[in-house]
């Protein structure tokens, strides 16, 4: 099973990766966890990484694809992956395609988990009350809400496009999400019988 995991920050996209990924025996495939190995382990992707993120700037798309194409070509992704963070863009989306059409190994699904933004930044304060994260404050939230919409959300009518998005409704107990998502990988429309 190959998936790409879509959704606003606070959608629970990480929790239901982990479930999913367990499921269906594939490795989840995280752009951070991605960029903190190369980083960490000196790679010359990782130095290159690491020199924009030094700067402050964001990492170049071709460096970024570079990585996660290096990443799918694992042993462990032979098999498939479930793809959490990336593509983050219509263009890094269009490098996924090409990657995965020369290998002969195609998307066979999109999950697109919908949560409505009075209940995102709801969920965000209460992770910042629980955890402490500074990167959860509202302003920021509300910052990574608005790049969200403008750079990531286009992907859903891209993947709407080519008959792979699944919306998946967010909204509810961890469990109940995650039988959504099943169903619609393995219900009749979804990608397994």
């Amino acid at each position: 099973m190959r998936l790409v995991l879509l959704g606003p920050p606070g959608a629970g996209k990480g929790t239901q990766a982990e479930r999913l990924a367990e499921r269906y025996g594939v490795p989840h495939v995280s752009t951070g966890d991605i960029f903190r190995a190369n980083v960490s382990s000196g790679t010359p992707l990782g130095r290159e990484a690491k020199e924009y993120m030094d700067r402050g700037e964001l990492v170049p798309d071709e460096v970024v694809n570079r990585m996660v194409a290096d990443r799918l070509g694992a042993a462990d992704c032979e098999a498939g992956f479930l793809l959490d963070g990336y593509p983050r863009t219509v263009a890094q989306a269009d490098e996924l395609d090409r990657l995965l059409r020369e290998r002969g190994t195609p998307l066979d699904a999109v999950l697109n988990f919908v949560v409505d933004e009075d209940e995102l930044l709801a969920r965000i304060a209460g992770r910042r009350a629980e955890q402490g994260r500074d990167d959860d404050s509202e302003e920021v939230a509300k910052r990574r809400l608005v790049e969200y919409e403008t750079k990531t959300a286009p992907l859903v009518a891209y993947y709407r496009e080519r008959g792979l998005l699944r919306d998946i409704d967010a909204v509810g107990p961890i469990d109940t999400v995650t039988e959504r998502a099943v169903a619609a990988l393995d219900g009749p429309a979804g990608v397994t019988s």
